[in-house]
Protein backbone atom coordinates (compact mmCIF):
# COMPACT_ATOMS: atom_id res chain seq x y z
CA UNK A 1 0.00 0.00 0.00
CA UNK A 2 1.42 3.57 -1.56
CA UNK A 3 2.18 6.36 1.22
CA UNK A 4 -1.28 8.34 -0.75
CA UNK A 5 -3.33 5.48 -0.46
CA UNK A 6 -2.60 4.93 3.71
CA UNK A 7 -3.46 8.77 3.40
CA UNK A 8 -6.32 8.20 1.55
CA UNK A 9 -7.53 5.42 4.09
CA UNK A 10 -6.09 6.81 7.09
CA UNK A 11 -7.36 10.66 6.79
CA UNK A 12 -4.40 11.49 9.23
CA UNK A 13 -0.62 11.96 8.91
CA UNK A 14 1.91 11.14 11.40
CA UNK A 15 4.03 14.14 12.57
CA UNK A 16 7.15 13.18 11.02
CA UNK A 17 5.10 13.13 7.67
CA UNK A 18 3.69 15.86 8.02
CA UNK A 19 7.25 17.86 9.12
CA UNK A 20 8.96 16.53 6.29
CA UNK A 21 6.17 17.95 3.87
CA UNK A 22 7.03 21.27 5.28
CA UNK A 23 11.26 21.27 4.75
CA UNK A 24 10.87 22.88 1.53
CA UNK A 25 8.78 25.71 2.44
CA UNK A 26 10.80 26.00 5.71
CA UNK A 27 14.23 26.06 3.87
CA UNK A 28 12.67 28.66 1.79
CA UNK A 29 11.69 30.91 4.70
CA UNK A 30 14.65 30.17 6.75
CA UNK A 31 17.04 31.40 3.51
CA UNK A 32 15.13 34.19 2.26
CA UNK A 33 13.28 35.47 5.39
CA UNK A 34 14.88 34.77 8.63
CA UNK A 35 18.33 35.05 7.55
CA UNK A 36 18.36 38.55 5.52
CA UNK A 37 16.11 39.77 8.17
CA UNK A 38 18.76 38.53 10.69
CA UNK A 39 21.97 40.03 9.46
CA UNK A 40 20.22 43.27 8.65
CA UNK A 41 19.33 43.13 11.96
CA UNK A 42 23.60 42.70 13.18
CA UNK A 43 24.63 44.87 10.30
CA UNK A 44 22.47 47.53 11.45
CA UNK A 45 24.73 47.97 14.72
CA UNK A 46 28.45 48.09 12.49
CA UNK A 47 30.04 50.46 10.21
CA UNK A 48 29.68 48.99 7.10
CA UNK A 49 30.90 50.63 4.05
CA UNK A 50 32.23 49.03 0.57
CA UNK A 51 31.23 45.31 1.60
CA UNK A 52 33.58 45.80 4.53
CA UNK A 53 32.74 45.37 8.25
CA UNK A 54 35.16 48.63 9.89
CA UNK A 55 34.00 48.06 13.52
CA UNK A 56 30.99 48.19 15.77
CA UNK A 57 28.83 51.51 16.56
CA UNK A 58 26.36 50.13 18.43
CA UNK A 59 22.74 52.44 18.24
CA UNK A 60 24.85 55.35 16.52
CA UNK A 61 23.52 54.45 13.51
CA UNK A 62 19.94 54.91 14.50
CA UNK A 63 20.79 58.04 16.34
CA UNK A 64 22.59 59.45 12.96
CA UNK A 65 19.10 57.98 11.29
CA UNK A 66 16.74 59.85 12.84
CA UNK A 67 18.49 63.29 12.97
CA UNK A 68 18.62 62.95 9.44
CA UNK A 69 15.80 65.38 7.96
CA UNK A 70 15.94 63.68 4.45
CA UNK A 71 15.30 60.37 6.50
CA UNK A 72 12.09 62.36 7.76
CA UNK A 73 11.05 63.75 5.20
CA UNK A 74 11.25 60.85 2.86
CA UNK A 75 8.98 58.94 5.15
CA UNK A 76 6.02 61.82 5.05
CA UNK A 77 6.34 61.04 1.36
CA UNK A 78 5.85 57.90 1.71
CA UNK A 79 3.06 58.46 4.28
CA UNK A 80 1.48 60.83 1.02
CA UNK A 81 2.08 57.79 -1.03
CA UNK A 82 -0.22 55.23 1.32
CA UNK A 83 -2.85 57.48 2.03
CA UNK A 84 -3.39 58.34 -1.27
CA UNK A 85 -2.78 54.46 -2.50
CA UNK A 86 -4.68 52.66 0.00
CA UNK A 87 -8.25 53.94 0.29
CA UNK A 88 -8.95 55.07 -3.42
CA UNK A 89 -7.72 51.68 -4.70
CA UNK A 90 -9.82 50.16 -1.52
CA UNK A 91 -12.74 52.11 -2.34
CA UNK A 92 -12.22 51.50 -6.33
CA UNK A 93 -11.71 48.04 -6.79
CA UNK A 94 -15.03 47.15 -4.21
CA UNK A 95 -16.85 49.46 -6.50
CA UNK A 96 -15.65 47.40 -9.59
CA UNK A 97 -15.83 44.19 -7.82
CA UNK A 98 -19.19 45.03 -7.51
CA UNK A 99 -20.25 45.67 -10.74
CA UNK A 100 -18.50 42.58 -12.37
CA UNK A 101 -20.51 40.51 -9.87
CA UNK A 102 -23.68 41.11 -11.84
CA UNK A 103 -25.02 38.89 -14.79
CA UNK A 104 -23.79 41.13 -17.83
CA UNK A 105 -22.39 40.10 -21.27
CA UNK A 106 -18.85 39.70 -21.59
CA UNK A 107 -17.80 39.34 -17.94
CA UNK A 108 -14.96 37.32 -18.57
CA UNK A 109 -13.30 40.14 -21.05
CA UNK A 110 -14.14 42.76 -18.52
CA UNK A 111 -12.73 41.08 -15.60
CA UNK A 112 -9.76 40.01 -17.95
CA UNK A 113 -8.99 44.04 -19.02
CA UNK A 114 -9.15 44.55 -15.11
CA UNK A 115 -6.52 41.99 -13.87
CA UNK A 116 -3.87 42.63 -17.06
CA UNK A 117 -2.13 45.40 -15.84
CA UNK A 118 -1.45 42.87 -12.74
CA UNK A 119 0.40 40.67 -14.72
CA UNK A 120 1.86 43.38 -16.73
CA UNK A 121 5.71 44.05 -16.51
CA UNK A 122 6.30 46.68 -13.93
CA UNK A 123 8.68 47.59 -15.93
CA UNK A 124 7.15 48.40 -18.84
CA UNK A 125 4.11 49.92 -17.34
CA UNK A 126 6.32 52.41 -15.52
CA UNK A 127 8.00 53.48 -19.14
CA UNK A 128 4.64 53.72 -20.99
CA UNK A 129 3.34 56.35 -17.90
CA UNK A 130 6.40 57.43 -18.18
CA UNK A 131 5.73 59.01 -21.64
CA UNK A 132 1.96 59.22 -21.06
CA UNK A 133 3.25 62.09 -18.21
CA UNK A 134 5.69 63.59 -20.95
CA UNK A 135 5.04 67.07 -20.32
CA UNK A 136 5.47 67.95 -23.78
CA UNK A 137 4.97 64.96 -26.25
CA UNK A 138 2.79 63.16 -23.26
CA UNK A 139 -1.44 61.90 -24.30
CA UNK A 140 -2.46 63.01 -20.94
CA UNK A 141 -1.48 66.69 -22.06
CA UNK A 142 -2.68 66.38 -25.61
CA UNK A 143 -6.32 65.61 -23.73
CA UNK A 144 -6.10 68.38 -21.87
CA UNK A 145 -4.98 71.13 -24.18
CA UNK A 146 -8.12 69.12 -26.60
CA UNK A 147 -10.12 69.57 -23.68
CA UNK A 148 -9.16 72.96 -23.37
CA UNK A 149 -7.02 73.23 -20.38
CA UNK A 150 -3.57 73.87 -20.12
CA UNK A 151 -0.46 71.52 -20.12
CA UNK A 152 1.06 70.18 -16.55
CA UNK A 153 4.30 69.22 -15.66
CA UNK A 154 3.30 66.16 -13.57
CA UNK A 155 6.85 64.11 -13.40
CA UNK A 156 8.50 67.46 -13.58
CA UNK A 157 6.53 69.19 -10.99
CA UNK A 158 7.43 69.82 -7.75
CA UNK A 159 4.87 71.98 -6.36
CA UNK A 160 1.84 70.37 -3.93
CA UNK A 161 -0.83 69.83 -5.36
CA UNK A 162 -3.11 72.42 -2.40
CA UNK A 163 -0.19 74.91 -3.38
CA UNK A 164 -1.08 75.05 -7.20
CA UNK A 165 -4.99 74.89 -6.08
CA UNK A 166 -4.60 77.87 -4.21
CA UNK A 167 -2.10 79.11 -6.74
CA UNK A 168 -4.68 78.81 -9.55
CA UNK A 169 -7.24 80.71 -7.29
CA UNK A 170 -5.11 83.89 -6.63
CA UNK A 171 -3.54 82.99 -3.22
CA UNK A 172 0.50 82.76 -4.35
CA UNK A 173 1.63 81.81 -0.32
CA UNK A 174 0.93 78.57 1.27
CA UNK A 175 3.23 77.00 3.77
CA UNK A 176 5.39 74.24 2.41
CA UNK A 177 4.08 71.94 5.69
CA UNK A 178 0.74 72.02 3.84
CA UNK A 179 1.53 72.21 0.74
CA UNK A 180 0.10 68.74 -0.07
CA UNK A 181 1.72 66.15 -2.16
CA UNK A 182 3.99 67.17 -5.42
CA UNK A 183 1.92 66.51 -8.34
CA UNK A 184 5.04 64.22 -9.43
CA UNK A 185 4.12 62.06 -6.74
CA UNK A 186 0.11 62.38 -7.46
CA UNK A 187 1.32 61.12 -11.30
CA UNK A 188 3.27 58.17 -9.41
CA UNK A 189 -0.01 57.37 -6.96
CA UNK A 190 -2.18 56.67 -10.32
CA UNK A 191 -0.08 54.63 -11.79
CA UNK A 192 0.16 52.47 -8.34
CA UNK A 193 -3.40 52.37 -8.40
CA UNK A 194 -4.17 51.49 -11.83
CA UNK A 195 -1.94 48.57 -11.58
CA UNK A 196 -3.16 47.14 -8.46
CA UNK A 197 -6.70 47.41 -8.63
CA UNK A 198 -6.95 44.40 -10.65
CA UNK A 199 -5.47 42.02 -8.18
CA UNK A 200 -8.06 43.95 -5.19
CA UNK A 201 -10.75 43.19 -7.75
CA UNK A 202 -9.97 39.47 -8.06
CA UNK A 203 -10.10 38.91 -4.07
CA UNK A 204 -13.21 41.26 -3.75
CA UNK A 205 -15.01 39.41 -6.24
CA UNK A 206 -14.03 35.73 -4.37
CA UNK A 207 -15.18 36.75 -1.18
CA UNK A 208 -18.63 38.37 -3.30
CA UNK A 209 -18.96 35.02 -4.62
CA UNK A 210 -18.63 32.98 -0.95
CA UNK A 211 -21.58 34.88 0.53
CA UNK A 212 -24.67 32.42 0.47
CA UNK A 213 -27.48 33.90 -1.48
CA UNK A 214 -30.07 32.91 1.44
CA UNK A 215 -29.10 36.34 2.91
CA UNK A 216 -29.64 38.49 -0.16
CA UNK A 217 -33.00 36.82 -0.91
CA UNK A 218 -34.30 37.39 3.04
CA UNK A 219 -32.95 41.12 2.53
CA UNK A 220 -35.28 41.03 -0.02
CA UNK A 221 -38.21 39.02 1.03
CA UNK A 222 -38.05 41.71 3.85
CA UNK A 223 -38.48 44.93 1.40
CA UNK A 224 -34.70 46.32 1.69
CA UNK A 225 -33.80 47.99 -1.11
CA UNK A 226 -30.45 47.90 -2.92
CA UNK A 227 -28.15 50.15 -0.92
CA UNK A 228 -29.91 48.46 2.53
CA UNK A 229 -28.92 45.31 0.96
CA UNK A 230 -25.15 46.36 0.15
CA UNK A 231 -24.54 48.36 3.54
CA UNK A 232 -26.66 45.21 5.86
CA UNK A 233 -25.19 42.08 4.43
CA UNK A 234 -22.76 42.54 1.27
CA UNK A 235 -20.67 44.91 3.72
CA UNK A 236 -20.52 43.30 6.95
CA UNK A 237 -19.98 39.65 5.72
CA UNK A 238 -17.03 40.87 2.99
CA UNK A 239 -15.84 42.43 6.27
CA UNK A 240 -12.76 39.47 6.42
CA UNK A 241 -12.25 40.00 2.97
CA UNK A 242 -11.66 43.88 3.25
CA UNK A 243 -9.35 43.60 5.79
CA UNK A 244 -7.26 41.37 4.01
CA UNK A 245 -7.05 43.78 1.19
CA UNK A 246 -6.45 46.98 3.70
CA UNK A 247 -3.89 44.74 5.21
CA UNK A 248 -1.63 43.15 1.79
CA UNK A 249 -2.30 46.98 0.26
CA UNK A 250 -1.15 48.94 2.99
CA UNK A 251 2.47 46.57 3.71
CA UNK A 252 2.83 46.87 -0.48
CA UNK A 253 2.75 50.40 -0.65
CA UNK A 254 5.41 51.14 2.46
CA UNK A 255 7.67 49.44 0.09
CA UNK A 256 7.39 51.24 -3.43
CA UNK A 257 10.39 51.49 -5.00
CA UNK A 258 10.15 50.42 -8.98
CA UNK A 259 8.02 53.09 -10.15
CA UNK A 260 9.92 55.71 -8.34
CA UNK A 261 13.32 54.32 -9.73
CA UNK A 262 11.59 54.14 -13.11
CA UNK A 263 9.62 57.13 -13.55
CA UNK A 264 11.36 59.83 -11.63
CA UNK A 265 14.52 61.76 -11.99
CA UNK A 266 17.18 62.16 -12.83
CA UNK A 267 18.26 62.93 -10.21
CA UNK A 268 15.81 59.66 -8.70
CA UNK A 269 13.36 60.98 -6.03
CA UNK A 270 12.73 64.01 -8.07
CA UNK A 271 12.19 66.87 -8.58
CA UNK A 272 13.76 68.28 -5.57
CA UNK A 273 13.07 65.04 -3.85
CA UNK A 274 9.48 65.60 -3.62
CA UNK A 275 8.78 61.37 -4.64
CA UNK A 276 11.92 60.30 -2.51
CA UNK A 277 9.94 57.19 -0.90
CA UNK A 278 12.13 55.22 2.17
CA UNK A 279 12.93 52.58 0.28
CA UNK A 280 14.71 54.84 -2.25
CA UNK A 281 16.17 56.51 0.35
CA UNK A 282 17.65 52.99 2.06
CA UNK A 283 18.65 51.56 -1.77
CA UNK A 284 20.48 55.51 -1.92
CA UNK A 285 22.50 55.24 1.52
CA UNK A 286 23.54 51.16 1.06
CA UNK A 287 24.11 51.37 -2.64
CA UNK A 288 24.28 55.23 -4.23
CA UNK A 289 26.38 56.97 -1.17
CA UNK A 290 29.49 55.06 -0.71
CA UNK A 291 27.52 51.52 -0.40
CA UNK A 292 27.18 52.13 3.90
CA UNK A 293 25.19 48.51 4.29
CA UNK A 294 25.08 49.14 8.24
CA UNK A 295 23.11 52.63 7.78
CA UNK A 296 21.19 51.23 5.23
CA UNK A 297 20.35 48.02 7.75
CA UNK A 298 19.10 50.22 9.97
CA UNK A 299 16.65 52.27 7.92
CA UNK A 300 15.19 48.67 6.95
CA UNK A 301 14.45 48.13 10.60
CA UNK A 302 13.07 51.28 11.74
CA UNK A 303 10.71 50.44 8.79
CA UNK A 304 9.81 47.08 9.54
CA UNK A 305 8.81 48.37 12.98
CA UNK A 306 6.56 50.99 11.25
CA UNK A 307 5.14 48.49 8.83
CA UNK A 308 4.78 45.89 12.17
CA UNK A 309 3.34 48.84 14.49
CA UNK A 310 0.81 50.06 11.27
CA UNK A 311 -0.47 45.86 11.05
CA UNK A 312 -0.98 45.16 14.92
CA UNK A 313 -2.74 48.73 15.36
CA UNK A 314 -5.16 47.53 12.45
CA UNK A 315 -5.52 44.45 13.62
CA UNK A 316 -6.71 45.85 17.03
CA UNK A 317 -8.79 48.23 16.11
CA UNK A 318 -10.47 47.07 12.25
CA UNK A 319 -10.63 44.01 13.66
CA UNK A 320 -13.02 44.58 15.72
CA UNK A 321 -15.55 45.10 12.97
CA UNK A 322 -14.43 42.03 11.62
CA UNK A 323 -17.62 39.91 10.95
CA UNK A 324 -16.57 36.32 10.27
Amino acid sequence: MTWLEKLKRNKTMDPVTAALYLVPAGVVVVVFRMIPIGSAFLLSFFDVKMGRIRGFVGLAQYARLFQDPTFWSSLGTTAYYVLGVVPLSLFLSLFAAVLLNQKIRALGFYRTVYFLPVVTSLVAVSMVWKWIFHPRLGLLNYFLQFLGGGSLQWLEEPRGILEMATGALGWNWWPDAFAGPSLALIAVIVVAIWRGIGYNIVIFLAGLQNIPDQYYEAARIDGASPRQVFWKVTWPLLSPTTFYVLLSTTIVSFQVFTQIYLMTGPPVGGPMGTTKVIVYYLFEKGFDAGGNMGYASAVALVLFGIILTLTLVQRRIVERRVYY
